[in-house]
C-alpha cells in the first residue's frame, strides 16, 4: 500500500513547525520528506517524485519562490502550496505566477493545507473587505514588492527606499500588519 500513498514535499527552516506537520500528514496517509534549505528541497526533487509540495516564503538564507521554477521544471506535475507568515500581495502574485496552485497565510494546520491543494482555481465570490488597508500595512506591502523587484537583496532595497539597511531589517523581521 505504502506505493500508492502520495508523496509530500515540505520545505520550512522552522524545525518544530515541519515535525508536526510532518507527523500530521503522516497521520492522514502522506509519504512526507521535509528540507530545510532551497538546495535540500531541489536535491530530494532529484531522488524522488513527488504529487505535492508545501513551501515557505521566507527560509533562513533564501527565499522559498527560488524553489517553485526549478521544482516545477523539474516534475511538472508537481502541485505547490505556497505557506508564510511574511504575506503580502506581491509575493502571492510572483507565487502563483512561478506555478503555486494556492498560497496560505500561517499559522496553518493540515486541514487548511490539505484544502488549499484542493483548490487551485479562484474563487469569484470572496468578499471584498469594506475597509481600506491601513498605512501600516500599505507600507508592508510596498517593501515587500520593493524587496521582490530587488531579488531578495537588503542592502539595494533600503537605498531603493531612501531608509537606513538596519531600520529596514528591523521592519522585515516583524509580521505584517493584519489588513
Amino acid at each position: 500500500m505504502s506505493a500508492t500513498k502520495e508523496k509530500v514535499l515540505l520545505v520550512d527552516d522552522d524545525l518544530a513547525f515541519t515535525q508536526v506537520l510532518q507527523r500530521a500528514l503522516e497521520k492522514r496517509g502522506f509519504n512526507v520528506f521535509t528540507a530545510h534549505a532551497e538546495a535540500q528541497a531541489l536535491e530530494l526533487a532529484t531522488q524522488i517524485t513527488f504529487d505535492k509540495a508545501v513551501i515557505d516564503l521566507k527560509l533562513e538564507n533564501s527565499s522559498g519562490l527560488q524553489i517553485i521554477a526549478p521544482l516545477k521544471q523539474q516534475q511538472p506535475q508537481i502541485r505547490i502550496v505556497m505557506l508564510t507568515g511574511y504575506s503580502s500581495i506581491s509575493t502571492a502574485v510572483d507565487a502563483i505566477k512561478l506555478g503555486a496552485i494556492n498560497y496560505l497565510c500561517k499559522p496553518a494546520d493540515a486541514e487548511e493545507i490539505l484544502a488549499a491543494f484542493d483548490k487551485p482555481e479562484g474563487n469569484a465570490d470572496t468578499a471584498i473587505a469594506p475597509n481600506p488597508p491601513s498605512v501600516e500595512r500599505l507600507q508592508w506591502e510596498h517593501i515587500q514588492k520593493v524587496l521582490q523587484a530587488h531579488d531578495g537583496n537588503i542592502s539595494a532595497t533600503a537605498r531603493a527606499l531612501g531608509m537606513h539597511r538596519r531600520t529596514l531589517q528591523r521592519k522585515l523581521q516583524k509580521r505584517p500588519v493584519k489588513q
